[in-house]
């Protein structure tokens, strides 16, 4: 079985127009989709000590989603506060990640000896974790970066690709075009496979000999925050899997590759499509003040 981690932000996305919370944050949706798909998931991050921060952890203990190397500090949680206009998240204002933003986390020797035990990290440009990254590149784990829209500084975008080996962007306003010149910017800048998500048009995946596109499975939307985390984690785990299982031949078989790569980004879309029937990222709601 796959062992995987999703590494850095966590919040609680406060909805308006329900009074509800929802648990959520790029990495802390990897590691609970992949939990919810049978791997073994663990998060790693920073906690406040609120009512957000509670909510936080009951949820990952009641899913049992291990997080032994969570770091919790005095202070508010990240949250985000969230409208939803016909279905479609619109994000309202955030605290930036609350303590994570003063207390980072800084790897440190039990910190990377638990990071090798895994097939796969995944981390995000909100996880305030981009100036750890040649650290845990320098372990040999596959790491997996989530950029969102923040794509377009040539200068961070290429200090980051050294160390990754997939990067997501979220290109949903940009034409297929501006798209393609994106992606292989980041693959020449090191990244090793691109997958931007555009919205209702699908996805489309680079890795540097051929672009892959994938249409969306559509349905009528509810929510659909973590569309695109669920998409990330659906593809991330499929892929590693099989390279797992066949580690040479995903190396020497083109066909074989590509026949992995259409079947992740199939499972991905479907995966994505059941988020969006839910309230929140993965449900998990509670009221709050």
């Amino acid at each position: 079985m796959l062992k995987v981690l999703g590494l850095g932000d966590n919040v609680c996305d406060k909805y308006l127009h329900s009074g509800y919370m929802y648990p959520g944050g790029q990495a802390l949706n990897f590691a609970v989709y992949a939990k919810l798909l049978g791997v073994d998931a663990s998060y790693m991050g920073v906690f406040g000590t609120d009512e957000v921060a509670k909510h936080v952890i009951a949820t990952l203990d009641e899913l049992k989603v291990e997080h032994s190397r969570c770091r919790q500090y005095e202070g508010e949680n990240g949250y985000a506060v969230v409208n939803l206009v016909e279905g479609d998240r619109v994000f309202v204002t955030s605290n930036k990640g609350g303590v994570a933003k003063e207390h980072p986390i800084v790897l440190n020797c039990e910190d990377k000896c638990y990071l090798s035990g895994f097939d796969l990290i995944h981390t995000s440009n909100n996880s305030h974790f981009d100036s750890q990254l040649a650290a845990a590149a320098q372990l040999g784990v596959p790491i997996s970066y989530d950029f969102s829209g923040q794509w377009d500084d040539p200068e961070k975008t290429a200090e980051i690709c050294k160390y990754i080996d997939f990067g997501f962007l979220s290109c949903g306003s940009l034409p297929s075009e501006e798209v393609h010149t994106v992606c292989r910017k980041l693959h020449q800048q090191g990244c090793k496979i691109v997958v931007a998500t555009c919205g209702s048009r699908g996805a489309i995946l680079y890795d540097g000999i051929r672009f892959f596109t994938q249409p969306p499975e559509l349905v009528k939307a509810i929510d659909t925050l973590g569309a695109g985390d669920s998409f990330a984690t659906s593809f991330l785990l499929s892929f590693t899997q099989t390279k797992k299982s066949h580690t040479e031949r995903m190396h020497t078989d083109r066909m074989f590759f590509e026949e992995a790569v259409q079947t992740a980004l199939r499972r991905a879309a479907s995966f994505a499509a059941k988020t969006c029937l839910i309230n929140g990222a993965f449900g998990m709601g509670k009221k709050f003040a």
